[in-house]
């Protein structure tokens, strides 16, 4: 069993590569934010700077288009840059102090003093369909890194070469900025990534992948001497809700819109609509077909994707009673088309299909329908008058990652309201209007949702994601020398601070 460490190219056994993320955390939990903070940006601008090398070898691996690429690659950058920001804010340890207070209304308080700290080694595995922003450099890495935790990323089969580029030039950035050499490693075999799952090193272990694959490693995780956190995200299904109002309104803007989200990428991202619930009797079948002859083929990120894939379109389609509103297609290629890499047999360039069922049949058919179909594939579903949609949802839906809901211009009354609420309980974003696929990096995002959509309750994207890898820790009656710099009385780090003041009990 070896592993490749970045930016060093020699084999290194899993133990080692643990062992040395162990020993960097010693140091690098103790660095100071701004020499944190500067890793960041500086891992940023080096991925800016080698753009076009790691775009070009993006393409060949995942056969996902230039524009989406760079886009993407964008957006890695941003992750590290906000999460330098976060870094230099300070807000995000939390930092509470309680003054000795011999008056306190329960007796006699203690001086204490609590923040957040880096939890210690993590372990990252990366994801098929975003090679940048969810794989060596992607939002779990970055949001491990500003937490003060060394990372260890288990690469993704589906780009290994981007895979090793990307971490010799993180590694090297972060390196030239100050933190110790071992900050960012990168292992590649699957043995790897499950030996690290169970080293006592990893303190922590992000996923984000298939169900199946991802309970199995939650199950490690948890079978452990000393469990551990595994922060998964293991698909959505993410329904849309219109009303008979909004198809009346604006149907041909809302199936087309549809039909875009459904078909981006190739239907590869975890917030596509899997499925979307419109009234009965309304005529939606036209502008859906008529939308989706026009979307060109485009390949599937890899050959198991694809089998997947073919997969499970044949089960749904197998099922009476579904009608097929557009029929696409899975044409296979060979080495020779344009975007297959040299030894890429068996990729699959596709175009979307549509099927309608109504909701009996999708209660009666169960798994064969519910379960997520991975590709530019979706549902729907035709439901009837008087339905009670947030029931059909705990029922059928229970847990995602997103909920969309779009209404007609003077529906927002207090029922709406009410079934907005409903919603909530069974998705970490809920959309009033516009379509799941857009995932905003900022403060305020929560990507992540109830189970089945997640192993956790946290979030992969936005600021609030660092918190999956701190915990609190309190120091009672401790000597200033002794103390870390945040909980000091001239805090040296100039972060905010919550103060509990002697004496404000007494006016409770």
């Amino acid at each position: 069993m070896t592993a490749t460490a970045a930016p060093e190219h020699h084999d290194r056994t899993v133990d080692d590569v643990a062992r040395r993320a162990q020993e960097v955390f010693d140091s690098l939990s103790r660095t100071v934010p701004g020499v944190r903070a500067a890793a960041l940006r500086g891992a940023a601008t080096a991925l800016a700077d080698h753009a076009d090398e790691l775009v070009a070898l993006a393409q060949e691996e995942t056969g996902l288009a230039e524009a989406r690429l760079r886009g993407e690659l964008k957006r890695t950058q941003v992750q590290l840059r906000l999460f330098a920001h976060v870094v230099s804010d300070g807000a995000y340890l939390d930092v509470r102090l309680d003054e000795a207070d011999p008056d306190f209304v329960l007796g006699p308080r203690p001086d204490l003093r609590r923040s957040l700290w880096p939890v210690g080694p993590v372990l990252n595995f990366a994801a098929s369909n975003f090679p940048f922003a969810f794989s060596v450099a992607g939002g779990d890495t970055a949001a491990a890194l500003a937490a003060g935790c060394p990372v260890i990323v288990k690469a993704h089969p589906g780009h290994p070469r981007l895979s090793e580029r990307t971490a010799e030039i993180v590694a090297a950035a972060l390196t030239e900025a100050g933190l110790p050499e071992g900050t960012l490693q990168l292992v590649a075999s699957q043995d790897a990534g499950v030996a690290l799952v169970e080293h006592p090193a990893v303190r922590a272990a992000a996923f984000t992948g298939s169900q199946r694959v991802g309970q199995l490693l939650a199950a490690r995780a948890a079978a452990r001497p000393d469990p551990i956190p595994l922060f998964g995200e293991l698909g959505s299904v993410n329904p849309v809700l219109v009303s008979a109002q909004a198809l009346h309104e604006r149907a041909d803007e809302l199936l087309g819109g549809y039909v875009a989200s459904v078909s981006g990428s190739a239907g590869q991202l975890c917030t596509k609509p899997g499925f979307l619930l419109v009234p009965e009797g309304t005529d939606h079948d036209d502008a859906v077909a008529h939308a989706a002859v026009q979307v060109p083929e485009h390949r599937l990120l890899n050959p198991s994707i694809a089998d997947g894939y073919e997969r499970r379109v044949a089960q749904v389609l197998g099922v009476d009673g579904v009608r097929v509103v557009h029929a696409g297609g899975v044409r296979r290629g060979d080495a020779g088309d344009p975007g297959s890499p040299a030894d890429g047999a068996g990729q699959a360039w596709v175009t979307p299909t549509f099927v309608a069922v109504p909701l009996d049949l999708l209660r009666r058919a169960g798994e064969a329908l519910l379960d997520e179909v991975f590709g530019p594939f979706s549902v729907i579903v035709e439901y009837p008058d008087g339905t009670d949609l947030a029931a059909v949802v705990a029922e059928l839906f229970p847990g995602n990652l997103t909920l969309t809901m779009h209404l007609g211009e003077r529906e927002s009354s207090e029922e709406q309201a009410a079934l907005v609420a409903r919603l909530g309980r069974h998705a970490g974003r809920v959309l009033l209007g516009g379509w799941p696929t857009g995932v905003a990096v900022t403060p305020a995002m929560q990507h992540g949702g109830p189970w089945p959509a997640t192993t956790t309750d946290g979030t992969s994207v936005g600021t609030a994601a660092i918190g999956r890898f701190l915990r609190g820790v309190a120091f009672q009656d401790a000597p200033q020398e002794l103390l870390p710099p945040p909980l000091r009385d001239d805090n040296p780090w100039g972060v905010p601070r919550t103060v509990a003041a002697r004496g404000e009990s007494l006016g409770w």
